[in-house]
């Protein structure tokens, strides 16, 4: 997952044309469908259960951060907001699909607020980096929310905007953060992938945050 920014070409630091990307293909990824931590499935109609995805540079970090979360009932990792359908790792790291590498959070609006996921994925990561986070360097490992509400949507324009002050206080940057609604179409990542940081504990995690709070009560 770690990649040196020493080698790695401008390409993969801007988003590619829709004729410029890799074809992919029709297939879904294959998927064994159960979460690794506890046991639910990765891909559902989740029905009377909200979601949303969250990009904060690598996923393998980001989805622990959102399975950890009370309220949540399920995440995996996956890939959108790109051109090619049903990417692959591999081709997602080239730069020409476009995609960034995002955690599809499934929760319980009773159990948890939204606003309380917006803090989680506002603290837990750089916000301010563009196509890059800490050394992942990459369009695959930008800031990223993706709303499948207009209620969500307003919420994180919000969120983002009395995050900017917090930031501003401490004389830190600009936000670069790409929030959509409606919500890409979420691609699953490979099985590997899917709560990795549970199969591999001492495997890599490159989120690291600004240390500004986000405001409580979004």
């Amino acid at each position: 997952m770690f990649e040196s920014l020493l080698g790695i070409g401008a390409h993969k630091q801007r988003m590619p044309s829709p004729q410029r990307a890799l074809p992919g293909r029709p297939e879904e990824m294959p998927l064994g469908n159960v979460h690794h931590v506890n046991g639910r499935p990765l891909r559902d109609a989740f029905s009377g259960l909200a979601r949303v995805q969250f990009g904060m540079g690598c996923f393998w970090g980001a989805e622990r951060k959102f399975w950890l979360q009370p309220g949540v009932y399920s995440t995996a990792s996956g890939y959108a907001g790109g051109h090619t359908p049903n990417a692959n790792y591999h081709e997602v790291c080239s730069g020409e699909t476009g995609h960034a590498e995002v955690v599809l959070v499934i929760y319980d609006t009773v159990a948890v607020s939204f606003g309380t996921l917006l803090k989680t994925f506002w603290e837990s990561h750089d916000p301010t980096q563009g196509m890059r986070q800490g050394n992942d360097a990459g369009t695959q490992y930008r800031s990223a929310i993706y709303c499948d509400t207009e209620a969500q949507y307003a919420a994180a324009v919000a969120s983002r905007d009395r995050y900017q002050e917090q930031l501003d206080t401490a004389g830190l940057g600009t936000i670069t953060t790409e929030i959509l609604h409606p919500a890409p179409v979420f691609y699953y990542a490979e099985e590997e992938h899917q709560q990795y940081l549970s199969k591999h504990p001492n495997g890599y995690c490159g989120l690291g945050g600004t240390g500004v709070s986000c405001p409580t009560g979004l």
